[in-house]
């Protein structure tokens, strides 16, 4: 079994796949590093040389591998849910969690990360605010359908996060 970590970027999933594997002893893997150690270049440089199909196609290699695995706390990129077989690996693999925050947190959240500019594309001509409120809007129907816990981010610490995780997982709840 898996724990597989989804939603938009700057969400935290990166820092509680992290945390979460120390806690369960598992080894963890943030899928947008993978793809850019295996493409040997940032995840925006693959967007503007090959083009997103490119990417996605990347990306979606990446799910596949590391769903197969077992005992691992998955970090995947906000996009990743955006097609369906990516969605049945993580589905198969374990646990899907959805981590949300306010679209104003997220743009915050982004806004304090320096590497964000260098290694995250902008996906939509408005970027900013504005593509952040459009792009949840579109994905949040899938995120939805993946998960199997929704845990809002807003305002919590990592490790009040992690414990709730923790404690939901342990006690099976799912779909809520």
């Amino acid at each position: 079994m898996n724990l597989i970590l989804i939603g938009y970027r700057a969400t935290g999933k990166t820092t509680l796949a992290r945390l979460l594997a120390e806690r369960l002893g598992w080894s963890w893997v943030d899928l947008d590093d993978e793809i850019e150690r295996a493409a040997g270049k940032p995840i925006a440089k693959i967007f503007q040389e090959d083009g997103e199909p490119a990417f996605r196609d990347l990306e979606s290699q990446t799910v596949r591998d590391w769903c197969g695995r077992d005992a691992v706390v998955i970090a995947t990129g906000g996009g990743a849910p955006l097609r369906e077989e990516n969605r049945r690996a993580m589905r198969a693999s374990g646990k899907v969690v959805w981590l949300t925050a306010s679209p104003r947190t997220i743009h915050a959240r982004m806004q304090g990360d320096a590497t964000t500019a260098v290694r995250r594309p902008a996906l939509t001509a408005s970027g900013g605010l504005e593509e952040i409120i459009r792009l949840l809007a579109q994905r949040e129907p899938i995120y939805r359908q993946t998960a199997d816990l929704v845990i809002d981010t807003e305002g919590r610490s990592p490790e009040q996060l992690l414990e709730e995780i923790l404690g939901r997982i342990a006690i099976g709840e799912e779909r809520t």
